[in-house]
């Protein structure tokens, strides 16, 4: 899995029929100190994430496995909003 911050959106009228009605973010990962690291995802939305939040991107054939993506061309979904993460032992 991967940690991320939902950086923007990606907007396509033309696209597999499969994936109509997906909406598409661009998520940034981040380490465990919420510092933005240089690799970007482009996943698919399925727990209505908006622009700011920290999320988990699942990706692989894991990607899936949610309702919203079973059996679709999909390589990386939006299937968690962190709330909080505990660190005990990472410095700040």
């Amino acid at each position: 899995m991967i940690l991320g911050k939902v950086i923007g959106t990606v907007w396509s009228t033309r696209k597999d029929e499969n994936l109509v009605g997906s909406k598409f973010l661009i998520v940034r990962q981040l380490d465990l100190k919420f510092n933005e690291k240089d690799n970007f995802v482009i996943a698919v939305d399925s727990v209505g994430a908006g622009e700011g939040e920290i999320v988990l991107v699942a990706t692989g054939s894991s990607a899936r496995q949610t309702s919203i993506t079973k059996n679709k061309p999909i390589d990386a979904v939006i299937m968690a909003i962190v709330d909080k993460l505990d660190t005990p032992n990472l410095s700040n």
